[in-house]
This record gives structure tokens, sequence and C-alpha cells, in this order.
């Protein structure tokens, strides 16, 4: 089953990081710029020209908006692992491999 909420939350946040208004979204992606509130707040769901549309005026791929719903989505989790951490220090670093390993093994551990 699709998520439309993650998908509308990951497109607003998207948006939102570009400075672009929803109507701003909306002629860039030829979307009815009512449809853009409502794509945001999973009023609706979405077509897949409108969401390739979408992607596209974003300049994001479409994996990166609907990764929540696939089954094999590592390779996204690990580019948002890598764009948080790209302007880290070495010590920053450390720590955050240091945080990892102890959710992993603490999610490791609960499903066994």
């Amino acid at each position: 089953m699709i998520d439309y909420k993650i998908i509308g939350k990951r497109i607003r946040e998207a948006r939102r990081k570009l400075g672009l208004t929803q109507a701003a979204l909306a002629e860039l992606s030829g979307v009815e710029p009512s449809n853009i509130s409502h794509i945001e707040r999973a009023a609706t769901k979405l077509s897949l020209p409108t969401l390739v549309g979408i992607a596209n005026a974003l300049g994001v791929s479409l994996d990166e908006l609907v990764y929540d719903n696939l089954k094999r989505c590592e390779h996204i989790s690990r580019g948002i692992i890598d764009e948080l951490t790209l302007d880290c220090s070495a010590d920053e670093l450390r720590s955050i491999a240091e945080v990892i390993k102890t959710t992993k093994a603490v999610l490791r551990s609960a499903k066994g």
C-alpha cells in the first residue's frame, strides 16, 4: 500500500528546502496550485505523471520521494546519511559512527 502522507511530507520538505512556495512548485511542475496543497496533505492521490513532474521540478528522483514505500531502498537511506554527514568534522563522524553502532546493536537485539 502506498503511503501518500509520507510522499506529501517529502514533497513539502523538498519544496521548502528550495525556498519554493506551493504556487511556484505548481507552476514549475505543471500542476494546479490547489493540488500541491492537497498532495502535501495527502488529501488526494497523485498519478505517476504528476509525481514525475513534481520530482523534476524539485530536482529530486522519484525514489527519494517514495522510498518508504519501496522494499529495496537501502541506497536512498545511505544517500541520506551521506548528505547529513557531508559537512561533519572527524570528531563528529566518530560520534555519529558510535551512535550508529549502538543503534544497530539495539535494533538487532530487539529482533532476536
